[in-house]
C-alpha cells in the first residue's frame, strides 16, 4: 500500500510539475525563471549530498568538486566544434566531437562518479573530521588542476559562451529523478543498511553489512547527480570557471542538508528551496548597500539556531507522515 502510494505521489508530482513549468514560462520573466532553475539545481545538490552525508553518515565537503568535474565534461562535450579549435588544445577525437545535451550530462555524471570511486577507495577509510578534511583537500586539488590545465579548461579564464541549453524542462526532470532515486534508496533494504551503518557501524558490521561497499556506493551515487547538476549549472549561466566551485558552495550545500535533517529527503528539498530563495531575496540588498556576503551570514546564523534548538534538523531523519504512512524507520 505504501509503495503504491509512493508511486502515485511521484507521478502526481511529475504531472503537476510539468503543468507548473508551462504556467511559469507563460507568466513570469526570464529573471524569475533563472531563479527557479537555480532552486531546482540546488535541490539536486542537497538531495544527492544527503545520500552521502545523511544516509551513509559520511561528512563530505567534496560535492562541488564532483560538480566541477561534471560541469567541465559536459561543457567540453557540448562546446561547438568550430570554437573548440580556437580556444582549446584537445586530442583530435575530442576536438571534432560535439555531443547532444542529455548524453553529455550523463557523461559528466559518470565521470564524477568514476572520480568518486577512485577517490573513495583510499579516502573512505577515514572517519569523522579526518574524512571532512580529506574531501576538502580533494575539492582544492580539483580547483588547482582545473585552474592549471590551460589546454583543456583555459585555466582561470574558464569556458564562456556555452550554449544556453538549461531550462526548466531539463532541470525539473533531473530534480524529480534525484528525489525518486534517493527516496527508493532510503525505503529499501539497501538504504536501511546505510542508515544502520550511520547509526552504529560496528553493530551493522556484525549483522553482515559491507560497510566499505555501502560507503563507496553512497559517495558515487551522490557524485553522479552532483556532476549532472554541474552540467546544468554551467549551461544555465553559460560559463564555467574554477572559482565557481568553492568551499563556500560546499558549506552552503552542507547547511541545506543539516538544516533539513540528515537522512530526510523532504528536509533536503525544503531547506534547498528555502536557502536558495533567501539568497536571491538578499542579493539586491547586498548590491544596493555593498554588503556582500549577507546571504552567507544569514545561512550561518540560521544554522547556529538550528543546531542549538533543533540539532536533528527540521525533519530529523524522517519524512512527513502523509507521504509514507504511519510506519517508517
Amino acid at each position: 500500500m505504501n509503495k503504491h502510494r509512493t508511486h502515485l505521489g511521484f507521478l502526481a508530482l511529475l504531472l503537476a510539475g510539468f503543468g507548473l513549468i508551462v504556467l511559469a514560462h507563460a507568466t513570469v520573466n526570464e529573471y524569475i525563471l533563472s531563479i527557479i532553475n537555480f532552486v531546482g539545481i540546488f535541490v539536486i545538490l542537497a538531495v544527492s549530498l544527503n545520500i552521502t552525508n545523511g544516509f551513509a553518515g559520511l561528512f563530505s565537503l567534496g560535492h562541488p568538486g564532483f560538480m566541477a568535474i561534471g560541469g567541465y565534461v559536459t561543457a567540453i562535450l557540448t562546446f561547438p566544434v568550430e570554437r573548440k579549435a580556437m580556444f582549446l588544445s584537445l586530442p583530435s577525437w575530442l576536438a571534432n566531437l560535439e555531443v547532444a545535451f542529455f548524453p553529455a550530462l550523463l557523461a559528466g555524471g559518470a565521470c564524477a562518479a568514476l572520480t568518486a570511486l577512485l577517490v573513495g577507495l583510499p579516502v573512505l577509510r577515514l572517519r569523522g573530521h579526518y574524512l571532512a578534511v580529506a574531501t576538502m583537500g580533494f575539492l582544492i586539488i580539483v580547483q588547482v588542476l582545473i585552474g592549471n590545465w590551460d589546454s583543456v579548461t583555459r585555466g582561470p579564464l574558464g569556458l564562456n559562451g556555452l550554449p544556453a541549453l538549461t531550462n526548466l524542462w531539463w532541470v525539473y526532470p533531473w530534480m524529480v529523478l534525484t528525489i525518486y532515486v534517493s527516496w527508493k534508496i532510503k525505503f529499501s533494504s539497501y538504504g536501511r543498511s546505510m542508515l544502520a551503518m550511520r547509526e552504529d557501524s560496528l553493530a551493522a558490521h556484525c549483522l553482515g553489512v559491507n560497510l566499505f561497499q555501502k560507503r563507496i556506493a553512497a559517495l558515487c551515487i551522490g557524485a553522479f547527480f552532483a556532476g549532472a547538476a554541474g552540467g546544468l549549472w554551467a549551461h544555465l549561466v553559460t560559463a564555467i570557471t574554477p572559482s565557481s566551485f568553492s568551499l563556500i558552495m560546499a558549506f552552503n550545500i552542507v547547511v541545506m542538508v543539516v538544516v533539513g535533517g540528515s537522512g530526510s529527503v523532504t528536509g533536503s528539498v525544503v531547506a534547498a528551496i528555502l536557502f536558495s530563495v533567501l539568497t536571491e531575496i538578499f542579493r539586491p540588498f547586498e548590491e544596493s548597500y555593498e554588503a556582500y556576503g549577507l546571504g552567507e551570514i544569514l545561512m550561518a546564523f540560521i544554522l547556529i539556531l538550528i543546531l542549538i534548538y533543533r540539532p536533528s534538523g527540521l525533519f530529523g531523519s524522517r519524512e512527513p507522515r502523509i507521504l509514507v504512512g504511519r510506519n517508517q524507520s
